[in-house]
């Protein structure tokens, strides 16, 4: 029977090989899509394979530790966030699943300047951006880090906001470009909720780390404002 700590250590490597699986995913769906390669595209949806069988071995060595170790304090807050991380890691495989399935499915290449005025390159940097900044704060358990990403999840929210104003305005200029439009707020909406999740990946760091719950806090807020 192994030691706690190396049971730990054991899951928090797995951990971070499902981030990295998963940011790779995701440049590969960037790739694919500006690229219009149905190759790559494939590749992608093929690796979602990988991400699932990951997620349910973290699953299972996650409640394998709980049996074996009955932890508390930090221990059980570690395995607890990491269950939640590993939730959210397989959503944004999912996520970019999806985005490399439109490109075999929707066959449709995008226009330089709507990629431009829809901010479609922004996303997916930013979204990029976030994981590698969640990586590294999961790496050194660091709380500031993993803040960082809270901020960029912003410009996320804007675009994806501004986008269905833009297409309307658009289309009523040129309706041929509608299915070119419809991809792009498809793929935007897919990145506005990969950002959703990363910052409830920062989130779960900040509980493990801090014991710190922000769910709770962001309810608070709201009822304020809606009283």
């Amino acid at each position: 029977m192994i030691s706690l700590d190396q049971h730990r250590e054991g899951l928090n490597q797995t951990g971070l090989e499902m981030l990295h699986l998963c940011t790779k995913q995701l440049e590969n769906a960037r790739e694919a899509f500006f690229n219009h390669d149905f190759d790559l595209a494939e590749e992608v949806l093929h690796t979602e394979n990988r991400v699932n069988a990951l997620d349910l071995k973290i699953d299972r060595d996650c409640e394998r530790f709980i049996a074996l170790h009955n932890p508390v304090a930090s221990d059980l807050r570690f395995v607890l966030a990491l269950r939640k991380i590993n939730f959210d890691l397989e959503r944004i495989g999912d996520h970019a699943f999806g985005i490399s399935k439109y490109i075999i499915e929707v066959n449709t290449p995008i226009e330089e300047r709507l990629l431009e005025k829809m901010r479609v390159k922004e996303m997916f940097e930013a979204t990029l951006s976030m994981l590698e900044d969640i990586t590294d704060a999961y790496n050194e358990v660091d709380t500031k880090v993993a803040r960082k990403v809270f901020k960029k999840d912003k410009v996320l929210n804007e675009i994806n906001m501004q986008s269905f104003g833009i297409i309307s305005e658009e289309v009523k200029k040129d309706p041929n470009l509608i299915d070119q439009f419809m991809l792009l707020f498809s793929v935007i909406k897919k990145l506005e909720r990969i950002g959703d999740l990363i910052t409830n990946i920062a989130e779960e760091i900040i509980f493990y780390r801090e014991a710190e719950v922000l769910k709770h806090q962001k309810k608070k807020k709201v009822r304020r404002s809606e009283d």
